[in-house]
């Protein structure tokens, strides 16, 4: 798993490239904590490159949401492809997270 990101102002994007698995929740979860302890409006997760989150991606995933609304900072989704839109849907967690097609989208929507 790799993990790059990019300021938009105060909307920071992480961009995900792996899967987002046990093997990388730690790494998950101290980038995202520096991004909000940096006061930041917000967080876009890029998916696009994210083809299987397991069930501590998904914990993580709901950490941080928890953690972002702890902080004033907001989470949006982008770019998540079908497999990882299904495991969303299964686990019934695609409505804990606003989900963007296009990462532009997602960006824009801090507006």
């Amino acid at each position: 798993m790799k993990i790059k990101t990019q300021d938009y102002d105060d909307v920071t994007v992480v961009e995900l490239q792996g899967e987002l698995d046990s093997e990388f929740a730690e790494m998950f979860q101290n980038t995202v904590m520096n991004v909000v302890s940096a006061n930041k409006r917000g967080i876009v997760l890029d998916m696009s490159e994210v083809g299987f989150i397991d069930s501590e991606g998904l914990e993580k995933m709901l950490w941080l949401r928890d953690y972002c609304n702890e902080n004033n900072c907001e989470i949006r989704l982008a770019g998540l492809d079908e497999n990882c839109e299904k495991i969303l849907e299964i686990t019934q967690l695609e409505k804990e997270f606003d989900n963007y097609a296009e990462l532009t989208q997602a960006v824009k929507s801090f507006v």
